[in-house]
């Protein structure tokens, strides 16, 4: 039974590298098989159906293509709809009251190993805040994501993770646009 799911792809569109239209990324979705495939912004953002077999392999298989296509790595990333709405009643500083103006999610493919950040010092990134809860990494900014150290390079390539950094307007949209 097909579901609705959210890809989320890291580092798309971002400047002039990694340009990839939004055009050609909805047929490639749909050439794989995804049913009510739709983008949201240009950042790499696609809501679309799919049975959880389809589903499965869609990363590698989507990546893999653009990477023959257009000539460069991209990391795709999905959630269910279902997966999405828990990001978003679980964000530890949504319940704190913390501005959604400063909050963020990181998004990874995977779960990080026990331990990968047992040595991280957190009052070195002072007023900036994450939490690890599962696959996902949540983030207070208060001066935002362009002037804060925690950035997703510093996690993908210190912290040996792979995910893609989304801000809690986007998030909220997202799920949103799952239900549409």
């Amino acid at each position: 039974m097909p579901c609705t799911h959210v890809a989320l792809l890291r580092a798309i569109n971002l400047g002039p590298v990694n340009r990839i239209s939004m055009k050609d990324l909805t047929a490639m979705f749909a050439k794989a098989g995804c049913g009510d495939v739709s983008t949201y912004i240009v950042s790499g953002n696609v809501i679309f159906t799919a049975t959880p077999a389809l589903a499965d392999g869609l990363p590698a298989l989507i990546s893999a293509q653009i990477e023959k296509r257009f000539g460069y790595s991209v990391p795709v990333i999905l959630r269910t709809a279902g997966e999405l709405a828990k990001v978003i009643a679980n964000n530890p500083f949504l319940k704190a009251g913390a501005s959604e103006n400063e909050m963020h999610v990181s998004f990874l493919a995977d779960a990080p190993e026990p331990g990968r950040f047992q040595d991280f010092d957190p009052a070195r990134y002072s007023p900036d805040e994450f939490i690890v809860k599962g696959r996902e990494i949540y983030f207070r900014l208060p001066n935002g994501v362009g002037r804060s150290k925690l950035t997703s390079q510093y996690f993908n390539s210190k912290r040996a993770v792979v995910g893609t950094l989304r801000n809690w307007r986007t998030v909220n949209k997202l799920l949103e646009l799952t239900k549409a």
